[in-house]
């Protein structure tokens, strides 16, 4: 502003310095031009025009009360053609951007500092939501094939071997011998294609051998009183038929109870049981109903017996072989 007061005050290098009073009348006729000047035709020529808006400014400023010289008005028609009070902005350049930077630096300071602390808040998630959470999981499964690795090269072979030396220290039946050679050679089978599950099978299946051939028992015909001894039953198959089984009971040296898996053949399901049905001839179960009605006791109470080292039931009486759970 001081600069173009400057320059009006220094007038056109023609004419004499002018007064404040005259420059500020000056610049108002101007300011009164720009608001006014939409109301000349634009059609009329430029001497036309200028006449126009002569006479425009002496109305509008008679109507005010102020009489203003028509060289005062000249004046301004002239300066507002030659833009003397109208600012213009200097264009685009480094200085002006550092400037308003600077003028700005408050306002541009908070932003900025709001801007890196969502970038933080975001890093810091997705450092702690994304990238540690998947090294963990790259960490752990590194982990696991390396444990996989071992068990496979050194873990799982030696449970094998071990489990397949410790079924033939038991068993002194060739059927467990061959069993077991059978379990060594598809647990090494499922190691050679790394197969951890099917080789942990194996020494599972090897554990399970050997102690049932640790496993010794007395298979007893249940003789105590409320309890039957034996029962019968008509096959789905044969409904003319009937099907004797005895009630039996395992017990292990020591007195106690066995419980063992039993598989019916009724419906072919496997489930533990402490006592189960055997199957046997009709003269069989009417030897023992006799056995037991003479005095409620059977005296010959020993169906048969498992001994350690064995895999089967050595029957001191004659058996057909198939079991029921439920009667």
């Amino acid at each position: 502003m001081a600069e173009m007061v400057a320059r009006t005050l220094a007038g056109p290098p023609d004419k004499p310095s002018q007064s404040l009073d005259e420059v500020m009348l000056a610049m108002d006729v101007v300011d009164t031009l720009r608001h006014q000047e939409n109301l000349v035709s634009r059609e009329l020529s430029e001497e036309d025009r200028d006449a126009q808006l002569l006479q425009r400014l002496r109305d509008i400023y008679h109507g005010q009360g102020i009489e203003v010289p028509d060289r005062i008005l000249q004046e301004g028609v002239q300066a507002l053609k030659e833009h003397r009070f109208v600012y213009t902005p200097p264009g685009p350049s480094f200085a002006r951007t550092v400037a308003r930077a600077w003028v700005n630096r408050g306002r541009i300071g908070r932003r900025l500092l709001a801007a890196l602390a969502l970038l933080g808040l975001g890093w810091g998630a997705y450092q702690f939501g994304v990238v540690e959470p998947a090294r963990q999981r790259a960490a752990q499964e590194q982990a696991q094939e390396q444990r996989n690795r071992i068990e496979l090269a050194e873990r799982l072979p030696a449970a094998l071997e071990q489990g397949h030396e410790d079924v033939l220290r038991e068993a002194q039946v060739p059927a467990a011998r061959e069993r077991a050679d059978r379990l060594l050679a598809d647990g090494k089978a499922a190691v050679a294609r790394s197969d951890g599950e099917g080789a942990r099978q194996a020494i599972n299946d090897l554990e399970v051998l050997r102690a049932d051939l640790r496993r010794e028992y007395v298979l007893r015909i249940v003789s105590r009183p409320g309890e039957p001894t034996g029962v019968w039953r008509v096959p789905e198959r044969n409904p003319a038929g009937r099907n004797y089984y005895l009630i039996v009971e395992a017990v292990a040296p020591d007195g106690r109870i066995l419980s063992l898996p039993v598989t019916s053949e009724e419906d072919g399901r496997t489930v533990t049981a402490s006592k189960w049905g055997i199957r046997v001839s009709e003269d069989v179960a009417m030897q023992v109903q006799r056995d037991r009605n003479d005095d409620g006791i059977v005296q010959r109470n020993r169906l048969g017996e498992k001994r350690r080292g064995q895999l089967d039931v050595s029957y001191l009486m004659p058996v057909l072989g198939g079991t029921i759970t439920q009667w």
